[in-house]
């Protein structure tokens, strides 16, 4: 759109004017209302459009007596809606992305080297941030004394007291491990979803805590299944933690009628159970009776399959407990693609899971982690990251975990 710098003014047509020395406003005027015979032979001649006298950034102008320009009807256009003025990276967050990049490609001395010389020059406010970056990796590679040595300069600096030091989490690396995985629905063998989940758990984990609470009925086929899975995880020298396994138990005794042939497989869940959790003299009463009801040999108690947990009852856990329940990633964790993440999703909301043991996160994990994450975002679900170390939440924020995800900090 080309806007005019001048206001039009009413019942008067411009004229071409000499190229040369403007005239008064009086001679223009003149010019303007003769008769076409009578106009000066210069005007006839004039070149068609605006001399440079007219243009208000041609310089040298003659100073003419007409009234100054009035601007005050002029309107820029609208901003396009789609566009987005460029803005220039903020220089400390510059800094942290460049140094979290480098920590997840393991080159450690070159991120020490460069927090060194940016906490020299950011040395308040929002720069704080870089010094947490540096503590975590002093004290992620059990620098002590020059954790100690930096806590000193911080409460100088900052006039707060630094934070502690704690021993860092030295472990094989372990790329995920579930918590809780809730069995939605009810304990019947039509469930699928409910079995799948837990397969899907089962399959990356040694220790899985499997969660009852839910289930308010149960057939012969479910129990069978769910059988199945505990004997599978016994052959895979996998365990299989049951959370509110007395309130399932009372649902099978309900199935087990000394004197009815029917639903074999709740009485061999039921003597499951008794094992599990060591109830020796309770299995064994059980297990006369499925003898004598079905007419075969009962399974044989087997000591070394009490569960370590013992034989105390398990209950639904309070609102709270179950909170605390996460999924956990832990370790220095590299070229992980973390498939179980979404059975774990399916069973929690809000999906938490628990960073504070992870030394390092690669970027192709992070990556990788974000896809999972946005596939469960999609769901409703929330997404909650717990106490993951400095240079780990950056490079979260730099991947854009952040925006499908709410990342909690330790506190110092």
């Amino acid at each position: 759109m080309v806007f005019s710098f001048f206001k039009k003014q009413p019942d008067k047509k411009m004229a071409a004017r000499p190229a040369a020395t403007p005239r008064a406003s009086e001679d223009r005027s003149a010019v303007a209302n003769a008769p076409p015979e009578e106009k000066p032979r210069a005007a006839q001649a004039a070149a068609v459009g605006l001399n440079r006298a007219d243009l208000p950034f041609a310089t040298p102008v003659t100073k003419s007596d007409a009234p100054p320009l009035d601007l005050s009807e002029f309107v820029f256009s609208a901003m396009e809606p789609n566009f987005q003025p460029e803005t220039e990276l903020d220089p400390i967050d510059a800094e942290a992305e460049e140094a979290a990049m480098l920590y997840a490609n393991g080159q450690d001395a070159a991120v020490r080297s460069r927090l060194e010389n940016a906490i020299r020059v950011y040395r308040s406010g929002a720069g704080e941030r870089l010094w947490l970056m540096l503590f975590d990796l002093l004290r992620v590679s059990g620098q002590k004394a020059q954790f100690e040595a930096l806590g000193i300069e911080y409460a100088q600096v900052f006039e707060v007291s630094p934070p502690g030091w704690q021993d860092a989490v030295r472990a094989a690396p372990v790329l995920s491990k579930a918590g809780t995985v809730l069995f939605k629905g009810d304990l019947t063998g039509d469930n699928e979803t409910a079995f799948a989940a837990v397969r899907q758990a089962l399959a990356t984990n040694q220790h899985l805590r499997l969660d009852l609470g839910k289930v308010r009925r149960l057939d012969d086929a479910g129990c069978e299944r769910l059988l199945s899975l505990l004997l599978q995880a016994q052959r895979s020298r996998q365990e299989i933690e049951l959370l509110s396994r007395e309130h399932v138990a009372r649902l099978v005794d309900s199935r087990v009628v000394p004197g009815e042939r029917s639903d074999r497989a709740c009485w061999l869940l039921q003597l499951e159970f008794c094992q599990l959790y060591g109830q020796q003299e309770v299995f064994e009463e059980l297990a006369v009776q499925y003898a004598v009801n079905f007419e075969i040999s009962p399974p044989s108690w087997e000591p070394q399959r009490v569960a370590a947990t013992g034989p105390g009852p398990l209950v639904l856990a309070a609102a709270d407990d179950l909170m605390a329940e996460a999924y956990v990633i832990k370790g220095e964790v590299k070229s992980a693609r973390f498939g179980d993440l979404l059975a774990y999703s399916a069973a929690n909301d809000p999906v938490l899971i628990d960073c504070s043991r992870v030394t390092r996160m690669d970027f192709l994990s992070a990556g990788a982690l974000l896809n999972v994450l946005t596939t469960i975002k999609g769901t409703g679900r929330q997404i909650v990251f717990r106490h993951p170390n400095h240079l780990v939440a950056e490079l979260f924020r730099v991947v854009g975990l952040r925006a499908v995800a709410e990342v909690v900090l330790a506190r110092n």
